[in-house]
């Protein structure tokens, strides 16, 4: 019997009818599949993120097999339950890499995708983060195979800060999850703060999985805030939300976040977020040929708009099938050389994973959570092209 921390998922390669294509069809089944590893939260504080994580992974699967798959390889993938646990994240993902499933994909929380960065050469894998924004991933943590595809903290802050600069708000908060991605991200809003003129007053931590935000927003209601800098995602970010509205702190001052108004937030709390703002790393409404057709078929599949992490993560899938099909392997070294400089076209346009530090390059958003009507959205108020959006490589990378 399955478990459910470790579901295998596959497709059976497509047989041909046509006798003409009998020969092309066998040839095509002995080609060895493509094995994609998910060691994703199922339980744990994020486990909701880790539905989105799987139902990118999902339909990019799909995708890819009902085309013939990649260069004649069928693709499968195999999920290990991370528990939102950065130690939990390494087992899970030693399973699958020594369990034939080497080419990884997205841990939610940076803690766990630096946990597996570490063993990635011992156990011939690579990994592809599309969740992970902690800099050190792209910096002093970086390797040859190790790769980001989504929008990492430093690439945020290239957008807040000059939001920042035109906002009246001087006296600024901070409520960040305590552990790696909330520090490194209330250090670089800290930075870009000072740097227009503002002032950060107060931080506060409150650990993975906080269930009471009171006593935290207690302290930033006292402290004369304009407004506050929330880094807190999945559950962690509705149960702030809702709090933060019922106990009058969204109407005191400006709240402005760091993966916090997502389509998963929107979903369970769109009215207790209205009003807020915050980095929209991706939108369905951007005008590029591949996010239309993107769009459309995940609306036709799942009656709703893909999010953030759902779009990232498909993006995600996308570089590890280009790696391959220029690889001409599925062998994780070969497939990690290939990735180097890798260009190919997502839902964000043209995209290029850079060599130096293996960050996906690629534009980012601002926006604000609106009432239309009925209909609660996210309203798109800044655009910044991939150039100005992405900064240069770490001097902290020394890629082996």
């Amino acid at each position: 019997m399955r478990s459910r921390r470790e579901a295998i998922i596959g497709a059976t390669a497509f047989g041909a009818s046509a006798a003409g294509l009998a020969g092309t069809a066998r040839a095509q089944a002995r080609r060895e599949p493509i094995r994609v590893g998910v060691p994703t939260s199922q339980t744990g504080a994020y486990a909701v993120l880790g539905e989105e994580v799987i139902r990118g992974v999902q339909f990019a699967v799909d995708e890819a097999n009902a085309a013939g798959g990649i260069d004649g390889r069928q693709v499968e993938f195999r999920i290990g339950d991370e528990q939102s646990n950065p130690d939990a994240a390494r087992r899970a993902a030693e399973r699958l890499a020594l369990g034939g499933h080497g080419l990884l994909i997205e841990a939610i929380s940076s803690a766990s995708g630096l946990a597996i960065a570490g063993q990635l050469d011992r156990w011939n894998a690579l990994y592809v983060s599309t969740v992970n924004k902690a800099d050190r991933l792209t910096g002093e943590a970086c390797g040859r195979r190790l790769f980001r595809a989504n929008h990492s903290d430093a690439m945020d802050l290239m957008v807040v800060g000059p939001w920042l600069r035109g906002r009246p708000e001087r006296k600024w908060g901070i409520c960040a999850a305590d552990y790696v991605w909330g520090r490194d991200s209330a250090a670089g809003f800290t930075r870009a703060a000072q740097e227009t003129g503002k002032e950060v007053a107060l931080s506060v931590f409150p650990p993975l999985g906080t269930r009471d935000y009171a006593p935290y927003i207690s302290q930033l209601k006292a402290a004369g805030l304009q407004g506050v800098w929330v880094v807190l995602s999945g559950g962690d970010a509705i149960n702030f939300a809702k709090q933060a509205r019922q106990f009058g702190l969204a109407a005191e001052l400006t709240i402005v976040g760091h993966a916090y108004i997502v389509p998963t937030t929107l979903r369970a709390a769109g009215e207790d977020v209205v009003g807020s703002y915050g980095v929209i790393n991706y939108d369905a409404s951007l005008d590029t040929p591949q996010n239309r057709r993107f769009v459309e078929a995940w609306r036709r599949r799942f009656n709703q708009d893909p999010g953030e992490y759902e779009a990232e993560t498909y993006t995600g899938m996308r570089l590890i099938f280009e790696g391959v099909r220029k690889a001409g392997s599925t062998d994780a070294d070969k497939v990690a050389q290939a990735m180097n400089g890798l260009e190919f076209e997502s839902p964000f346009g043209m995209v290029r994973m850079r060599a130096e530090d293996h960050q996906l390059v690629m534009p980012n958003l601002m926006g604000r959570v609106v009432r239309d009507g009925g209909r609660v959205h996210r309203a798109i108020e800044m655009t910044v092209p991939a150039a100005e959006a992405t900064p240069p490589p770490s001097a902290a990378c020394r890629m082996g």
